[in-house]
């Protein structure tokens, strides 16, 4: 990997409709995916960090499989990218899910000692999902999105992209759709990659201005000395809202949303302002 992968455009519009994996021609449409369209070999040097040949960060990762009736299976790992190929062929996994480096190949995890399999590194992996905003958004709810919503995902993009390369100097990102109702980040720089569990959710920390959920009410919550990391993203917001939310969204339209929306403000003025 080398370059930033930036994060689509606002103007692009909500990605197109899954299949139906419970149509009777999934399978058939699946393993053709596989065997004419799917990039095995940029899905390869993506993993294996552009190195000419197969390297332990390729192949002691862990791939999970979601196949046939929601079988589950963990700890496949392979030697190169032809392998790979062959056995997501022979599988046809409806799901796919990566994880971490192990410090041996997950597929001989049963041959050793406890001890000697052990997580060494994983991506940094920031998962924002459309559900987080079916308290400001009126044209879909839950799973469902469209081009209007989309744009939530786009501006939110952008603030962590900011923050990332611009805060924490990472390079490697990519940014792609969840396949649900979604976005993931992938930061792949080796500093992101070795952090542990408190470096994780430091960096989330970081970035977090709402908390609550649902068994709470939600609240931003924000210093009276605002951190330049938020000054930018607020700078970003200010783009977007008056068409987004305002226009597009009409947060302001029924009482119902009124409501809505002040739950999610704080009384108090932490400028001491009015």
């Amino acid at each position: 990997m080398s370059a930033v992968a930036h994060p689509m455009s606002t103007d692009e519009a909500a990605p197109p409709p899954v299949f139906d994996v419970g149509s009777p021609d999934f399978p058939v449409l699946l393993r053709a995916f596989y065997d004419k369209l799917f990039p095995f070999q940029t899905y390869y040097d993506w993993l294996n960090y552009g190195a000419p040949e197969p390297t332990k960060v390729f192949q002691n990762r862990e791939f999970s499989f979601t196949i046939g009736d929601d079988i589950y299976i963990r700890y496949q790992s392979f030697r190169d990218r032809d392998t790979m190929k062959s056995e997501f062929l022979r599988l046809c996994p409806s799901k796919i899910d990566i994880g971490a480096v192990y410090t041996t190949r997950p597929r001989d995890k049963k041959s050793v000692l406890p001890g000697a399999f052990q997580p060494t590194e994983k991506d940094l992996v920031l998962d924002i999902d459309m559900t987080d905003y079916d308290e400001i958004r009126t044209c879909c709810q839950g799973g469902d999105i469209c081009r209007r919503c989309w744009r939530f995902m786009t501006v939110a993009m952008h603030i962590i992209h900011a923050a990332l390369v611009e805060d924490f100097g990472f390079r490697h990102i990519m940014w792609v759709y969840s396949g649900r109702r979604g976005v993931h980040c992938w930061v792949s720089d080796e500093q992101a990659r070795q952090l542990g569990n408190d470096g994780r959710r430091a960096i989330v920390g970081y970035l977090e201005v709402i908390r609550g959920g649902s068994n709470q009410e939600r609240k931003v919550n924000l210093p009276a000395q605002l951190h330049p990391h938020l000054i930018r993203s607020y700078g970003i917001v200010r783009q977007h809202f008056a068409d987004l939310v305002l226009n597009q969204q009409e947060v302001l339209r029924e009482p119902e949303q009124w409501q809505r929306i002040l739950r999610i403000i704080p009384d108090e003025d932490p400028s001491g302002l009015s």
